[in-house]
């Protein structure tokens, strides 16, 4: 049996040390590594040495019993979370590290959030129980209090042929049909086995165990009751179908895929199916190969269940899905800081841009721009250690030394109001017409995409056309010239020309139907918001409100308890990043704060914003409302606000 375990934790919570002791005791390492001594088996990587932090998901295998495990590493702090996300989504079971002195802590609850969202069965483990200050069950209570009130603590002996009435009786509870069952029978040993392991597989219950990684406590012992308490039902029998969740390139620049088998088996020299049914394509799989931290083996073939790395695959991206599997991921941690990138005069954008270009497709969420009116390569970032791993990185991989400009927010718009926009490119030779309605959409909901168009005017492959153009980049607004989000466009109508129209007419009457539109629009500058929740002792109430407050943040009315009082809310990034510092030296070191990314809403100081930045919408030469007509063999050129007036489709 396959199954897929992902290590997640809050930096220094001892992740790492206890991924050592689980590959140690399954025969899997012959020595323990330890982060502070430079030498742990998935930290492999000089930057991860040197700093002492795990920067990049990694995997390991090992068996145990009767099941073959696949062992995912991820990064633990929080400007690293986008690598952290992508692996989650191949995990089968997440074991989520807290530590027993520090608990549950700000990006502890980020990580809780996100494996609620894809609705990965959890396991926790409370780490660092020898340590001074150590206190378990004040730790579990943290549990019960902030993550979820389906935490079950599994303390005592643990066994197929031994559960304590107490655990049987927390199973119970969360079931009316198991709970009529235990008034009826009462103590049977397998049916509450069986019922709690499906319980957690639903995502319904959460146990809990403890020990000190670093001492080798608990380890055997969690190794057993996670045998015992999980299991996947892979098949072999159906079609293909795989989730690419990274990316990388080895040292001779061949790029690596790797891929969890959902279903199937895939072959060497094999053909894979990648892309939707519009865009679809077909790539020959040229190496398999089977990780085990940095070192691989190759084989022939792969099932259902593994976790591989194929060369070959030049056409996908992370979170596509490949075989018959057509559906891309969505990612939720994204970045809402930029920066430029700063070299030497002497050396080429070109060679510079194409080594961003390579790191973008191990992290898509870098997004590398190259804007041409500033003449500058921006980067999308998390945070300031991201910028400082990244100018090592490009040092170490491509031997170039660069620095990064200030950290700037990462603003997007959208729009309040519908409106239609209309588009015609028609130079001689050439010919398309389309024609948008642009509509608000819900926050954070991106761009969604339908057509109405009826196939009497524009083929469905037109229409297709259309739509690829609308999703294949980020598009400017016209406000500072940040990505356009929360759009609903549909196409109303368009036309082709039997012999005129060539490939790039309609990308080129698409991006001037949707500026016109834009241009007509009232458009308005989102911001990135955080939600926060602050815990603190009673004396300091007054002064956090009052920093809420002045940084215009938003929130609830205060919880007290004790000495105590939590405080949550939102506000934007813009305010709150550096908030954290001023909250330690208010509260002396004793109070807590969490910042988790909430979304982007309308911008509290826009115009400030917009008179900042500067855009002039007209001077962006890659996008323009100006349609191009024809008449009498001579193009001429059309102002988008006369442009409708013009339009075939409305003739």
């Amino acid at each position: 049996m396959n199954k897929t375990i992902g290590i997640l934790a809050h930096v220094d919570a001892g992740k790492t040390t206890f991924s050592e002791q689980v590959l140690y005791h399954t025969r899997s390492i012959k020595n323990r590594g330890r982060v502070d001594h430079k030498n742990s088996f998935l930290d492999n990587h000089n930057i991860e040495k040197e700093r002492g932090i795990t920067v990049f998901s990694e995997q390991a295998i090992f068996d145990y019993n009767t099941s073959t495990y696949y062992l995912v590493d991820t990064p633990g702090h929080v400007d690293f979370s986008t690598e952290m996300e992508r692996a989650i989504q191949v995990m089968d079971y997440a074991i989520l590290i807290i530590s027993a002195v520090e608990g549950v802590q700000g990006h502890t609850e980020t990580l809780w959030n996100l494996l609620r969202k894809y609705h990965i069965p959890t396991f926790f483990f409370i780490n660092k129980i020898d340590r001074i200050g150590a206190d378990e069950e004040r730790v579990f209570k943290e549990i019960k209090l902030n993550l979820t009130k389906e935490a079950c603590f599994i303390k005592d002996s643990f066994s197929r042929e031994e559960m304590k009435e107490e655990l049987i009786e927390f199973v119970a509870e969360q079931d009316e049909v198991l709970f009529e069952k235990y008034l009826e029978q009462g103590y049977e040993k397998d049916l509450w086995l069986k019922a709690m392991t499906e319980l957690i597989k639903e995502n319904k219950i959460f146990p809990c165990l403890s020990g000190s990684a670093l001492q080798d406590i608990g380890i055997e012992e969690f190794l057993e009751i996670l045998e015992l308490l999980t299991y996947t039902e892979y098949s072999d029998k159906k079609e293909f179908r795989g989730r690419v969740y990274k990316i990388r390139h080895d040292a001779s620049g061949n790029r690596i895929t790797y891929i969890k088998a959902l279903s199937g088996t895939l072959r060497v020299r094999e053909e894979i199916e990648i892309g939707n049914n519009e865009n679809r394509i077909y790539e020959k799989v040229s190496q398999i190969r089977i990780y085990n931290g940095d070192k691989f083996k190759t084989v022939d073939k792969v099932s259902a269940g593994e976790i591989f790395a194929v060369t070959g695959l030049s056409n996908v991206t992370i979170g596509q899905g490949v075989g018959i599997l057509k559906e891309k991921a969505n990612y939720e941690m994204v970045p809402t800081l930029k920066s430029k990138v700063i070299f030497e005069n002497s050396i080429n954008v070109k060679d510079v841009l194409k080594y961003f270009k390579i790191l973008e497709a191990e992290d898509p969420a870098l997004n590398i721009i190259w804007h041409e009116s500033l003449q500058e390569i921006q980067v999308h970032i998390m945070g300031i250690i991201q910028l400082e791993i990244l100018k090592q990185l490009v040092a170490e991989r491509f031997n170039l030394q660069v620095e990064f400009g200030p950290c700037e927010i990462l603003y997007k718009e959208t729009i309040i109001d519908s409106v239609e926009g209309y588009g015609h490119f028609e130079p001689l030779g050439h010919y398309a017409e389309v024609h948008l309605k642009l509509e608000p959409g819900e926050r954070n909901s991106g761009i969604t995409f339908e057509s109405l168009c009826h196939t009497d005017h524009l083929t469905l492959g037109s229409q297709n056309l259309v739509r690829t153009h609308i999703f294949e980049k980020e598009h400017h607004g016209i406000l500072t010239g940040s990505s356009i989000t929360d759009l609903k466009i549909t196409l109303l109508n368009g036309r082709a020309h039997n012999k005129h129209t060539s490939g790039g007419d309609f990308r080129e009457a698409t991006f001037r139907a949707l500026r016109q539109g834009l241009e007509k629009a009232k458009n308005i500058l989102l911001e990135p918001y955080y939600s926060f929740k602050i815990e603190a002792e009673l004396e300091y109430m007054g002064k956090i409100i009052s920093d809420i407050q002045r940084l215009k943040g938003a929130f609830n009315a205060p919880e007290t308890f004790e000495n105590k009082v939590i405080i949550t809310g939102r506000g934007p990034v813009a305010n709150f990043m550096d908030y954290s510092m001023e909250f330690v030296s208010t509260t002396k070191g004793r109070g807590k704060i969490n910042f988790i990314f909430d979304g982007y809403d309308a911008c509290h100081n826009e115009e400030e914003v917009i008179k900042r930045i500067g855009y002039d919408k007209n001077a962006d030469i890659s996008y323009t409302s100006t349609s191009i007509f024809c008449s009498k063999g001579q193009s001429f050129l059309v102002k988008g606000e006369e442009a409708e007036l013009h339009m075939h489709c409305l003739k």
